[in-house]
């Protein structure tokens, strides 16, 4: 019967085997088919399955595909970055369209200044209203 040392080197060929098995058809199976190179996709997995040290090593070697997978944007990152005013304008984006959508922000933010002065010549207004004729305010009414 063996003893501890010799029973992890009986078994260490098998699970280096399966190992090299499993991760071998699990990158297989998940690899792009169009990026895998030498055959097609299906025979590397058999080739993987029924020769699983050659199929193993061969897959690594000459079936891989050598570059990473492209990582692909969530459509919501797509301006990721920029904040609005420096987003890089959409192929085809209309000059005359973006013209008139900056002349009405020039007229939105007109009218809102415009808004402003008045609401501070009312505030004005009412101050003045509000001072005794000496110069002091007078106290305000509670109702």
């Amino acid at each position: 019967m063996p003893v501890g040392g010799d029973l992890v080197l009986r078994f260490l060929p098998f699970v280096v085997e399966l190992a090299l098995l499993v991760y071998c058809l699990i990158d297989c199976v998940q690899s792009d088919a169009d990026r895998v190179r030498n055959l097609s996709k299906g025979w590397w997995i058999a080739l993987i399955v029924f020769l699983p040290i050659a199929g193993g090593v061969a897959w690594l070697v000459a079936g891989r595909p050598q570059t990473p997978r492209r990582a692909v944007p969530w459509p919501s990152t797509a301006t990721a970055g920029f904040p609005e005013h420096e987003r890089p304008r959409r192929f085809g984006e209309d000059p005359a369209e973006e013209e008139r959508r900056r002349a009405e922000e020039r007229r939105s933010d007109a009218l809102h200044e415009q808004m402003l002065r008045d609401w501070e010549a009312q505030l004005r207004a009412r101050e003045q209203a509000t001072e005794s004729p000496e110069g002091t305010p007078q106290p305000r009414d509670p109702a």
